[in-house]
């Protein structure tokens, strides 16, 4: 086993920012959102919960301008390890729905051992009942396993890094088991990561689930649909009519539905009963929308 990888993007670090303790809980912390040239420990600092969350890994840097050390374009790493050699995913790759990615789905890669692996990865979730899930699963060529868990309880759909680290391990240890009897290679690499909070919603299944939240919405209006330019807007799920296959949309009450010179106020009444019904062919992106 090459070795595993705890991942959590940067919208699931902002919605698990109290559950974090102690940057020793997983090996690697990824913050893709800004540039690694970009991250001093002073712009770190001015974060404070940032700050108050990783303060013992701060503490343990010399504190200048310069760039953390051990940042590299994927994050943070711990102990000084180094992530040359390790496969990592493209993140300038938009997220397509089933992708075995951000997009959820299973994605095997046609290796033999793909189908195995996978077998083993729902064996270990059975272990942490009905409140957890399969988002994503993707195999790579080159001996690459990338895992996606969803929380069902969680607002977001993140795991903690506790349920993380805990799942890595269990089936970290069960590969190595079948691989020392010939079951699959065992020269794999794992990473265990959670969705991301602006993660691509399953139409109709996900729709109820993240009522409560608000929604980036890709969609087309008219027929055909092809033929129509896409539109997109930050809404929220009014109703979801499984029998006709449409859903109602309303707008949400955040900053870029808000007029730009009302200086915060809210929705005007004529937004907030603005409706929009739409069958669910014409939604070509549903994703979690995050307010920084």
């Amino acid at each position: 086993m090459k070795r595993a990888v705890l991942k959590l993007k940067w919208g699931g670090l902002r919605s698990l920012l109290p559950s974090i303790s102690t940057p020793s809980a997983f090996t690697q912390l990824f913050l893709p959102r800004p540039k690694p040239s970009q991250i001093t420990l002073e712009s770190l600092q001015r974060d404070s919960s940032l700050l108050t969350s990783f303060s013992p890994l701060l503490h343990s840097l010399p504190f200048s301008t310069t760039p953390l050390p051990n940042l590299h374009l994927d994050g943070v790493i711990e102990d000084g390890e180094s992530s040359d050699g390790w496969e990592e995913e493209d993140e300038g790759v938009e997220p397509q729905i089933g992708d075995g990615g951000d997009g959820g789905g299973v994605v095997l890669g046609d290796v033999p051992w793909g189908e195995r692996t996978l077998s083993v990865a729902r064996e270990v979730l059975l272990q942490f009942g009905d409140d957890m899930d399969l988002y994503a699963f993707k195999t790579s060529p080159r001996g690459y396993i990338y895992v996606r868990l969803d929380k069902i309880s969680n607002k977001y759909g993140c795991p903690s890094m506790d349920e993380i680290e805990n799942f890595s391990s269990l089936y970290k240890k069960r590969l190595e088991e079948i691989g020392e009897q010939g079951e699959i290679s065992e020269d794999l690499a794992v990473e265990v990561s959670s969705p991301g909070a602006e993660r691509i919603l399953k139409v109709p299944d996900e729709l109820d689930r993240f009522k409560e939240m608000p929604m980036r919405v890709c969609y087309v209006e008219g027929e055909p649909a092809s033929k129509n330019k896409e539109k997109d807007g930050v809404f929220m799920v009014e109703s979801v009519e499984t029998e006709s296959e449409h859903c109602v949309w309303k707008l949400a009450d955040v900053r870029e539905n808000r007029d730009a010179a009302s200086k915060g106020r809210l929705l005007s009444r004529k937004q907030k009963d603005w409706r929009l019904r739409l069958p669910f062919g014409m939604l070509r992106k549903v994703t979690l929308y995050i307010e920084l």
